[in-house]
């Protein structure tokens, strides 16, 4: 929830490359918007007025976004073909006897503030499917990053941390591995009112406590087998405040083990399932040196560099990823996989919400 990320991505005529990326933002939330939107994800019972309200507000902010990244670019809106909107997940429950998930982000605002097709709720076929509806990436990341040259891991580091093995001559699995900034983020705006702590630098002037460290590994999730995914549904701060119980632990020192926390099991979950592989990193954990450090020095000698070495800024992977799952769905092409979510067989994803007709 740090931003809004849009990318203007060409597929066509690009001679050696798959995709172009024209331009991209990243169009910060109002306040009033993110604390809203912070109320309704940590509330067990949310009021249908609130969730219908923010999920039109959304669907207008993401509007907004689109229009101001066409507008710098320079494109007009004719020229595109559709938005793929991933959304802003507020639950995700693959767990439960009627297992769902859902997005919220109106893309019948989204299409009608824009004029543009909209691409939306990718995620809720892959679970009627049987599948976890989660990781989605790791398809457009084995399109985008596979190597017939090297082993290679892309690793997600957004509110949760997820992988995508990429082994030659292997079919393609990745799963979710634990908490990736969700716990850092949450803690810092308990702590400071901050959406996120800016390269790490709290949590650096703190030290690893070891015994709320095990106690966070024994986390049951983090020795399920794949398939498997997980939100804030389960990695949330009154989560974190039952295995604080009975400790004391100064805040910047549960900082810093909560980010040597997602080093941990992302470097687990990576040396168990590609222990030769390079290791590519993208989202906001790109940004944090330190936990990239971190990284780096428990996977040693493995290699450990974010996707611009690949090509492809690590901010905008996502946004990218999406663009190419809407066009997909736009010709009626199976983007799921099932290999990695476990669904029954590959599966179109998301609906389409077709512009305005012109006049």
């Amino acid at each position: 929830m740090d931003a809004i990320d849009a990318a203007l991505v060409d597929f066509d005529g690009n001679p050696g490359s798959p995709l172009k990326v024209i331009a991209a933002s990243a169009t910060g939330f109002a306040a009033a918007l993110r604390d809203r939107l912070a109320n309704l994800l940590d509330f067990e019972a949310v009021p249908l007025d609130a969730l219908g309200q923010i999920d039109v507000e959304l669907g207008r902010a993401f509007a907004a976004a689109a229009n101001e990244l066409l507008r710098t670019a320079r494109i007009d809106a004719g020229a595109v073909a559709a938005i793929g909107s991933h959304g802003q997940t507020v639950r995700h429950r693959p767990d439960l006897p009627f297992p769902y998930t859902l997005q919220i982000g109106d893309p019948n605002t989204l299409a009608e503030l824009t004029g543009i097709t909209v691409v939306a709720d990718f995620r809720r076929r892959d679970v009627a499917a049987g599948g976890q509806g989660a990781p989605l990436a790791p398809l457009f990341h084995d399109q985008l990053f596979r190597s017939d040259d090297e082993d290679r891991v892309i690793a997600n580091i957004g509110g949760i941390a997820n992988i995508t093995v990429l082994r030659r001559h292997a079919p393609l699995t990745g799963f979710d591995t634990g908490p990736g900034n969700r716990l850092l983020d949450a803690w810092a705006w308990r702590h400071h009112g901050v959406p996120f702590d800016r390269d790490g630098e709290w949590a650096a002037s703190g030290k690893v406590h070891a015994r709320l460290l095990d106690v966070l590994l024994t986390e049951p999730y983090l020795a399920l087998p794949p398939p498997k995914s997980t939100g804030r549904e389960l990695f949330n701060l009154p989560w974190l405040d039952a295995r604080l119980t009975g400790l004391h632990v100064p805040p910047a020192d549960v900082q810093a083990t909560l980010q040597e926390f997602t080093a941990v099991t992302l470097a687990a979950a990576i040396r168990d399932n590609a222990p030769a592989a390079d290791v590519y990193v993208c989202g906001g954990g790109a940004h944090n040196g330190a936990l990239l450090t971190s990284l780096g020095r428990r996977l040693a000698p493995q290699r450990v560099a974010t996707t611009a070495a690949l090509g492809l800024d690590p901010d905008y992977v996502e946004a990218v990823a999406f663009a190419w799952f809407a066009r997909r769905t736009m010709a009626g092409e199976t983007s799921s996989g099932a290999a990695v979510t476990g669904a029954r067989g590959a599966r179109v994803l998301g609906g389409i919400y077709r512009a305005r007709a012109a006049g």
